[in-house]
């Protein structure tokens, strides 16, 4: 269900729901990722070792709540804004390919000042503060997740060093589990840096 044409989803306030924060990319840079997926991952979706993540589902996340009651979106999404609205926009370049046993990933790195995170550092915090989240162990990375696996794909792509990585928004997202993988929808989207 949407926001009465908007393009963002809405929810019931009691229902929980799965909820993760994070940077949207650019057309261009989904259209290049999109490019190097169809060249390098093709044969191996084909022979089922992996799931390539669709355009609509390429994003960089920034904090992964969980399953979170629905009345917390409404924190979330204010804090989302407060942090977008104070920072600068990320420069991002690609870095590596890395697989782990489920998943493969786009790592990035920043070209420059550590723009993106201190984005994610505030976010992580102002959500923690608010008790809607716990913070990783690790620290956390910068990545455009390309595929997913139920085990290790055993591929070693390399990595789509002709993608410039541009970053549009940030967002607060759902996911739904599906049988064809999760759909994400926007929940509230905001600008970084105010513009």
């Amino acid at each position: 269900m949407t926001d009465g044409g908007r393009g963002r989803a809405s929810v019931a306030r009691g229902e929980r729901i799965r909820l993760f924060c994070a940077l949207q990319l650019a057309p261009d840079t989904l259209d290049c990722l999109v490019a190097w997926q169809r060249e390098h991952l093709s044969a191996a979706e084909a022979d089922g070792l992996l799931r390539v993540v669709p355009r609509g589902n390429l994003h960089v996340t920034l904090a992964f709540l969980g399953h979170r009651p629905a009345g917390d979106v409404a924190v979330v999404a204010a804090e989302l804004r407060a942090s977008a609205s104070a920072a600068a926009p990320p420069a991002l370049r690609v870095a590596r390919v890395r697989s782990t046993r489920s998943v493969g990933m786009v790592v990035l790195e920043e070209a420059g000042e550590p723009h993106a995170a201190a984005l994610a550092a505030d976010l992580q915090q102002r959500l923690e503060q608010r008790g809607v989240y716990r913070r990783e162990d690790r620290p956390w990375l910068p990545h455009v997740t390309v595929y997913r696996s139920r085990e290790r794909a055993g591929i070693a792509p390399p990595p789509p060093n002709r993608c410039s990585i541009h970053v549009v928004r940030s967002a607060l997202y759902r996911s739904t589990p599906g049988p064809g993988g999760a759909r994400y929808d926007a929940l509230d989207t905001a600008a970084l840096g105010g513009t």
